[in-house]
């Protein structure tokens, strides 16, 4: 199950971003996902729920953004998202195509941190 290295991938990444601020909690990772990645979403999902336990981003939500493929016919000259990734034929004409502009990502979009110590003083006793 490669989505498991993918979601320890994550972990480090993120990880590694917010080394320069200890007090951060991580709350959500937004990632972006092809079609055409080879990457299964709930596997994935469930994946990073195990990758991230005992880390600053055990808790977080992970939200997966799926794209479609989109590719470029050069007969129509157009940019088109394809039905389903199973021809590589341009809807409109029917011309094949491996162009292609979307559909192969596997991209860390953004993620949302809380500042522990803004949450700590925040709270009295």
């Amino acid at each position: 199950m490669h989505e498991l290295s993918i979601a320890h991938g994550l972990v480090e990444l993120v990880t590694e971003a917010l080394v320069d601020s200890p007090d951060c909690r991580v709350l959500k990772v937004n990632l972006r996902v092809g079609v055409l990645s080879g990457v299964v979403a709930e596997a994935l999902t469930f994946c990073f729920d195990v990758a991230t336990r005992e880390t600053r981003l055990e808790g977080s939500i992970l939200e997966i953004t799926t794209l479609p493929v989109i590719l470029r016919c050069q007969v129509c000259d157009r940019s088109v998202e394809l039905p389903d990734a199973v021809l590589f034929r341009c809807p409109i004409c029917n011309t094949p195509s491996a162009d292609i502009l979307q559909g192969k990502e596997l991209e860390v979009e953004s993620f949302e941190i809380q500042d522990e110590s803004d949450a700590q003083l925040g709270t009295s006793s």
